[in-house]
Formats: C-alpha cells, sequence, structure tokens
C-alpha cells in the first residue's frame, strides 16, 4: 500500500489508540495483540512522566510540556462574583518546526529540535 492511500484511509477520521495499533500492525508484522499493547506502552510512558511533572519530547513532532500555574482570583462572568483559583499544573503541547511545516504542506528536512 503507497503513502498517499495510507493517508487518506485516516483523512476524515479521528486517530484513535486503535487506528494507531492497527498500523502498527500492518507496518511492522507484529500481531494485533503485541501491536495493541506496545500502543499502550508507548502512552502508559508518557502518561506516567507527565504526570511526575517532566516534559516529553518527540523529536521532529512536539514537546509536552507541563506548566504550574499561580493561584489566583478568577471573576464568574455571570454573576461578577470573585472565586479563588488554587495552583495547579498544565499540559500545554507545542508542535515543531517541522510538523508544523507539514500541517502547511511545506516540505522540510527531519531535524532535530
Amino acid at each position: 500500500m503507497d503513502e498517499l492511500s495510507k493517508q487518506q484511509q485516516i483523512v476524515g477520521r479521528t486517530v484513535t489508540r486503535a487506528v494507531l495499533a492497527d498500523a502498527v500492525y500492518r507496518e511492522i508484522g507484529l500481531s494485533r495483540v503485541e501491536a495493541s499493547e506496545l500502543v499502550e506502552m508507548f502512552f502508559d510512558t508518557i502518561c506516567e512522566s507527565l504526570a511526575r511533572k517532566e516534559n516529553v519530547k518527540l523529536s521532529s513532532f512536539g514537546s509536552f510540556i507541563v506548566r504550574k500555574k499561580a493561584s489566583r482570583v478568577g471573576r464568574n462572568p455571570k454573576t461578577g462574583v470573585e472565586v479563588p483559583i488554587s495552583e495547579r499544573h498544565v499540559m500545554v503541547f507545542k508542535p515543531s518546526n517541522i510538523l508544523k511545516a507539514r500541517i502547511n504542506g511545506i516540505e522540510m528536512e527531519d531535524e532535530a529540535d
């Protein structure tokens, strides 16, 4: 199956864990169970790292960055009542320049970022 056919199969669909596991099954030749376990291990590793407040960088894809947001006073937009918002951690995704270029249809050589 050529690259264009593979991309056309996914276009318009949400890429789920099942879709990723199926792609691993077709491309690498692992059994469906092994492919599913591999995808689960991949996501578990990323989730565990983020839970430890570690940033995760996937070269040529992007970075998942854990940021600390300070406590602040918010306001209920409907009533105007001030509400305290406690300190918390949030995760943000910063796409690599390579991914941004791909999204915009620009060809770039893979480079570490």
